[in-house]
């Protein structure tokens, strides 16, 4: 790795570090919030949306532990570096949310088999929900932003998480004014409500990871034959292959050439197309090429 991606790397890091700080603190104050009023005015739903807040700012700091062992350089027992861990880190955020749902759903379950219900709605109870729920949209939205800015599963896992937040606090919301109306059934049913929409991010969570842990193609095919071929020299590209995380990438491809060209010269020209790769893709971190004759049997290989 060259020290200028080395740099941008570390500089990637320390942006990632800094957005799960800032959402830490504010998961924080909104998790305290909602429980808290909800454990004063006996409210199920605002309680079980406190407590998946609460498992929101675990989420931060898991991410926080993925992303400094992600951040790690390659050595000899992790030659392809430790950008995986970051992965890993998602999948733990994953399993928090199972567990949140357990919770919640097992909760507000036990109210509606005892028939206890005894949220006392006031106009307080509005006043922090709909608060809690303008600071999650904004967190949501803006380190979703981040995310996508810098490659970061991390970021986006956690962002997943705090907007099924916001949904669940609209679910919340609902169910209070139904209360008001005359239906305190209403509560502990948002509150499974919310389990659903716990369930349904956490799904989320884990399909993004697993795309990386299965070595999805993270770049088109199409898209990196036709940069590889716009260089000089090459004739023909094909087998065209990608993995790893969204912010490191990992290539490889079949460069065919004119069967008289000197290994030298073939050589310049893998050299020139992980130039165009990269310069292209800054996400990708090694481009691998192998280089063939260009005959019919390997078009036809291709």
């Amino acid at each position: 790795m060259t020290a200028a991606m080395t740099d941008r790397k570390e500089e990637r890091t320390r942006r990632v570090e800094r957005v799960l700080w800032i959402v830490l603190v504010l998961n924080l104050a909104v998790a305290a919030a909602k429980f808290f009023y909800g454990l004063a005015s006996g409210s199920a739903s605002m309680q079980a949306d406190g407590i998946h807040s609460v498992f929101d700012t675990l989420g931060n700091v898991v991410g926080l532990v993925g992303i400094a062992l992600a951040s790690r350089p390659a050595d000899e027992s992790h030659p392809y570096g430790h950008s995986k861990f970051e992965t890993y880190g998602s999948l733990v955020i994953g399993v928090l949310l199972l567990v949140a749902a357990f919770e919640v759903g097992t909760g507000a379950a036990a109210r509606l088999a005892s028939g206890d219900y005894t949220a006392q709605v006031t106009v307080a109870s509005f006043v922090v929900m709909v608060g809690t729920l303008a600071v999650n949209l904004g967190v949501s939205f803006a380190e979703r932003r981040a995310g996508k800015r810098l490659g970061s599963e991390i970021l986006c896992a956690d962002a997943a998480h705090t907007l099924s937040d916001a949904f669940v606090s609209i679910g919340v919301i609902i169910g209070l004014v139904l209360v008001t109306l005359g239906f305190p059934m209403a509560d502990p049913v948002m509150a499974l409500i919310v389990t659903v929409f716990i369930l349904i991010s956490a799904i989320g969570v884990f399909r993004r990871a697993f795309r990386t842990l299965s070595d999805y193609s993270r770049i088109s095919a199409e898209d990196l034959r036709a940069t590889a071929e716009s260089v000089d020299g090459v004739r023909h590209i094909h087998r065209v292959r990608t993995r790893g995380t969204e912010s490191e990438v990992y290539a490889d491809l079949h460069l065919l050439v004119d069967p008289n060209m000197s290994v030298a010269c073939a050589h310049e020209v893998a050299d020139r197309i992980e130039q165009a790769i990269k310069a292209a893709y800054p996400e990708v971190q090694e481009v691998l090429v192998h280089i063939e004759p260009d005959t019919e049997a390997e078009r036809q290989e291709g």
